[in-house]
């Protein structure tokens, strides 16, 4: 199955189409996962917004701004959500991410499909899906139908946790985003020699949460204005994980000893 980028033309037409795209995703999730439901949380990212009902809203964009070294995933690590963000060079309207991805905001609808036809980064694969339908067909691409999408579930409106546990989950994962778009946009992405982890989380308030975190061990691709002025390092040199926000979620490959042979979100 090839997924060469999209033309802008098509992008642009799919973005604006006004047909039933809940009832369709439904209908093609079953038809790939029999009796297997569509999960919530995937549900939620099919939804348009309006205003500033956004995706990714402003108090969310911490979860994807922690960036840290892989040897502090370890349980008792306390960790802290986000940093203030340099903004050289930074286009207005987005928000820029560490890996050189974007948070686009509801301004232009050219820039995103700028975005979508811009070259990826160096070890990254991209492709930019208007519907679940395809963005399921690209992960399955990737990694074959017995899969599963695991998602975040950060506490809202706390930034102070504690690692109780570090799972690791494998080496292999689609890593997809919702844009901060009216229309269902997302941008999904493989990156070469990538290790993910499920960490159990506690918030300050005892409140428990568990969150994704990348680690990426080719770092050549990221942005070297985070990595200097967060962890003093340049890329390339050291493997550098982040945390996946509540609005994003990463397909990986079911394990067949411990795993179901269904689908699910956590």
């Amino acid at each position: 199955m090839e997924f060469a980028h999209l033309s802008v033309l098509a992008l642009f037409c799919l973005a604006l189409m006004g047909t039933d795209a809940s009832q369709s995703a439904e209908d093609y999730w079953q038809s790939v996962w029999p009796n297997t439901p569509l999960p919530k949380p995937l549900w939620d990212l099919l939804l348009p917004y309006s205003g500033n009902n956004l995706p990714i809203k402003a108090e969310d964009e911490k979860q994807y701004w922690t960036v840290f070294f892989e040897h502090d995933l370890h349980p008792s690590k306390k960790i802290s959500l986000g940093f203030d963000k340099p903004s050289n060079n930074q286009p207005s309207g987005v928000a820029r991410q560490p890996l050189g991805g974007w948070i686009w905001r509801e301004k232009d609808r050219y820039t995103v499909l700028e975005f979508c036809q811009s070259p990826a980064t160096l070890g990254e694969e991209k492709y930019c899906g208007t519907s679940l339908e395809s963005m399921m067909d690209f992960a399955i691409s990737k990694l074959g139908k017995n899969i599963k999408a695991i998602s975040s579930s950060f506490v809202q409106n706390q930034d102070q946790y504690i690692v109780q546990e570090v799972k690791k989950i494998g080496e292999k994962a689609v890593m997809c985003h919702r844009l901060n778009l009216k229309n269902v946009v997302f941008y999904c992405h493989v990156i070469n020699a990538t290790t993910s982890y499920i960490v159990p989380l506690v918030a300050s308030d005892g409140t428990k949460a568990e969150a994704l975190a990348m680690c990426h061990h080719d770092t050549r691709g990221m942005d070297p204005v985070v990595l200097k002025e967060v962890l003093k390092v340049k890329p390339g040199t050291v493997t550098v994980c982040h945390f996946m926000g509540n609005k994003s979620f990463i397909w990986v490959p079911i394990l067949p000893v411990t795993e179901s042979d269904h689908p699910c979100v956590i």
